[in-house]
């Protein structure tokens, strides 16, 4: 383990004056442990594109250049991790995808291209998911306690790139939503977030279709969604549900 080196990152980011410096204080720790291809990106908000959120990175061409990073499972899968996770462990997880021939085309260029695995490390905030550190190259054994140390890395990356380039005090601001749910909102709310229907609702709830698609409609009000898929993404970026 070099957990000297990943202790002495977290103490040289903070005297970093510039993105630049701190940039290259990130490619000295991921050089010693032979990572030969790294990304500190933010996550993107509805209409933006993905390729432009990069804050620090080296990354092979071809997989910019076919957009993988829309169909790439480890980026997919970041929507539900709240811990550090190896690439190879994600393709199984979408078996069942309609994507899961052009996710299995795409695994197969990275390996030729030099990206046969690596670690992803998300970074989240009050406002939800706000970014991820990706790193990798030739496989890399990493201990339970250097996943630990670099999920420390991946936030103080992203936290004082964001610092450093000022831009960090729009992930930090709250939206200013109406969040004061009534109990029966508060079932509702949970018995969507776990996929059921109005029809499952209604009969755990002993109440009418129609009664469920007004609190449905309420909540959305509140929450100042435009669906009822967007009401979910919404609640647990709140806080609402977990």
């Amino acid at each position: 383990m070099s957990i000297n080196q990943i202790v002495q990152f977290l103490v040289v980011a903070d005297e970093c004056k510039n993105a630049e410096d701190l940039t290259a204080e990130l490619e000295k720790l991921l050089n010693h442990y032979q990572f030969d291809y790294y990304g500190v990106v933010r996550q993107p908000k509805p209409n933006e594109n993905p390729m432009r959120l990069v804050l620090a990175g080296r990354w092979p061409e071809t997989y910019i250049a076919k957009k993988y990073v829309l169909i790439d499972p480890t980026v997919r899968y970041l929507g539900q991790a709240q811990r550090g996770f190896r690439w190879r462990d994600t393709i199984s997880v979408f078996r069942g995808d309609p994507h899961r021939k052009r996710m299995e085309r795409m695994m197969a260029d990275s390996q030729r291209f030099g990206l046969e695995d690596g670690y992803i490390f998300p970074i989240h905030g009050r406002n939800g998911l706000l970014g991820n550190m990706t790193v990798g190259g030739k496989p890399v054994e990493l201990s339970p306690v250097e996943m630990t140390l670099f999920e420390a890395v991946a936030k103080k990356a992203f936290w004082r790139l964001m610092e450093l380039r000022r831009q960090s005090g729009e992930l930090e601001s709250v939206s200013k939503v109406e969040t004061r749910m009534t109990r029966r909102e508060m079932e509702v709310l949970n018995y969507l977030a776990d996929g059921l229907t109005s029809n499952d609702i209604s009969r755990i709830l002993k109440i009418s279709n129609h009664t469920v698609d007004w609190y449905m409609n309420g909540i959305q009000d509140k929450l100042n969604a435009k669906n009822r898929q967007h009401v979910v993404a919404l609640a647990f970026r709140l806080g609402l549900i977990t």
